[in-house]
């Protein structure tokens, strides 16, 4: 089975299972994650692949992790990920790309990324849920992170923190590559 099919069948097998945990309907989840109802349907069946963004949407719906979601294992207590089981979630030709290293409940979701990103392209992300955090540390270059409309430089060493329940991008605007660690913490749904 190729890596493309293990996910797909995983986001299956997870999206159905923490709606049936929520008590949340086809129609519920939804409404609750801006995807239609066939969109649902396909993915539970496994019959699409859907973007990365449509996924982050079922996840906040649902109050867990893209990590949850795409997992294929029911881990032991100590969940060790090793480097050739990192998802690569977004890529560009230029070269730009995030992994995600590793996640969580805890009690929501809890994520860990790793961003490299080219000079002039950006990546842009909807309003996360009420109470949903962030925290970047850059690693190389500068990165230019827009919350809100706002923006703020965070070069190399310097840390952000911010609350991300409000459409943010991140942006290369330097010479060089940028890159960061990125840190999603998700309230729980209720």
């Amino acid at each position: 089975m190729s890596d493309l099919d293990l996910l797909t069948q995983s986001l299956a097998r997870n999206v159905k299972h923490w709606r049936t945990v929520r008590g949340f309907t086809l129609d519920v989840l939804a409404t609750r994650a801006g995807v239609s109802r066939g969109m649902l349907i396909q993915i539970e069946q496994a019959r699409t692949n859907p973007s990365l963004g449509t996924v982050v949407k079922i996840g906040d719906a649902l109050g867990v992790s893209i990590t949850t979601l795409l997992d294929y294992e029911q881990g032991p207590k100590v969940r060790v990920v090793p480097a050739d089981q990192v998802v690569r979630l977004w890529h560009t030709d230029a070269g730009s790309h995030s992994r995600l290293l590793a996640g969580t409940e805890a009690p929501g979701p809890l994520e860990m990324w790793q961003w490299r990103m080219m000079p002039g392209e950006s990546s842009s992300s909807d309003a996360h849920p009420v109470g949903t955090v962030e925290i970047v540390h850059v690693t190389a270059g500068e990165l230019t992170l827009t919350v809100d409309g706002v923006d703020h430089r965070v070069p190399a060493g310097a840390s952000a923190t911010f609350e991300a329940d409000a459409p943010h991008v991140y942006v290369n605007q330097g010479d060089v590559p940028a890159e960061w660690m990125l840190a999603v913490s998700v309230p729980p749904a209720r």
